[in-house]
């Protein structure tokens, strides 16, 4: 059981994105960081265990070229082996900061040059994959950069071509040293789900093909993709084989967010969030899935939901039109 805890108050909502919601735990200085996307700009806030606001920042997307202020699509904290950065994706482009955000050490400008006039450029979909970071974009292209123990020699080393529609999310887990494992992710718009293994060269391994719904949302866990579809469905396959293991009527509209700690959290636009133990049968290798928590945000179109530590014992959640984050933690 979980209960509901003291929020933490926003400038204003969180925007009507999924992943809306970034966390990065420092248990080493008893903090927590979230990040929230609203606009033009995002909000960094730092919390202490019981829910108190210790500091804010707010970090704005790159102007480039062009008139308008460009939207901010993610913001995403990579835990590489060396060093923590801070990764937005905008309209404009692709900016990196120090964990606090206080330096921005890298810019990568979209080039909109493949676009035609009534797309919209973008990059969205931001995880990290030993010393790389992996960025999706409105074509379907993922940039790969090199990130260096520390300074700002960030290098654009690869883009990986296996989607015919914007990318939503990507997902990664350590490859732990095995031969031909399948460690990322990435999904799409159309619900193509394409399965990587990373290295000095990434390689595709398998496509999972959609069936029609965007695939806002995905997870790896332990050779287990779990994706979250927008008719509220997730499904779990077998990474390397792309095989359908468990597919679960979640949630009666989209899913907005997935995460896993080691529990697997959904969360959708039908206000609820759901908290799923996922185990293999040592009999038979199949996964069971149990459910064991369900909690309403009343009124709330989430879009955002993450675990706020490794063990899964709380968890924060925004919504559109939520001038806060609201902090739920196991009884």
């Amino acid at each position: 059981m979980f209960r509901w805890e003291r929020s933490i108050p926003l400038r204003g909502s969180a925007a009507a994105l999924c992943n809306n919601l970034s966390v990065l735990q420092l248990p080493a200085r008893n903090l927590t960081h979230f990040g929230v996307v609203h606009g033009p700009s995002a909000q960094l806030l730092s919390a202490a265990p019981e829910g108190v606001p210790l500091a804010q920042r707010q970090l704005h997307a790159k102007e480039g070229a062009g008139v308008s202020p460009p939207l901010i699509t993610q913001v995403h904290w990579c835990v590489l082996p060396f060093r923590v950065l801070l990764v937005l994706a905008s309209h404009r482009g692709i900016q990196m900061y120090e964990s606090d955000g206080s330096t921005m050490v890298y810019w990568h400008a979209l080039d909109s040059g493949d676009a035609t006039p009534v797309q919209a450029v973008f990059a969205r979909g931001i995880a990290a994959s030993g010393h790389f970071i992996c960025v999706g974009t409105w074509s379907g292209r993922v940039l790969v950069f090199d990130i260096p123990a520390k300074g700002p020699n960030i290098v654009l080393s690869e883009e990986l071509a296996g989607h015919q529609t914007p990318i939503t999310d990507i997902a990664t887990e350590p490859a732990q040293g095995q031969d031909c494992v399948a460690d990322m992710v990435t999904a799409d718009d159309s619900g193509l789900l394409c399965v990587w293994q990373s290295g000095p060269e990434f390689t595709l391994l398998t496509r999972i093909p959609g069936f029609g719904v965007p695939c806002p949302s995905v997870q790896l866990w332990q050779g287990i993709i779990a994706a979250g579809y927008g008719d509220g469905q997730v499904h779990l396959y077998e990474a390397t084989t792309g095989n359908l293991h468990v597919q679960i009527n979640a949630h009666a509209r989209a899913i907005s967010a997935l995460d896993l700690a080691p529990e697997l959290l959904s969360a959708a636009e039908d206000t609820f969030v759901h908290i799923w133990k996922l185990s293999r049968s040592p009999e038979s290798s199949y996964i069971e899935v149990e459910h064991c928590h369900g909690e309403c945000v009343s009124d709330t179109q989430v879009c955002g939901a993450r675990f706020c530590d490794s063990s899964g014992s709380s968890f924060a959640v925004t919504g559109y039109d939520l001038a806060e984050i609201r902090r739920f933690s196991s009884v």
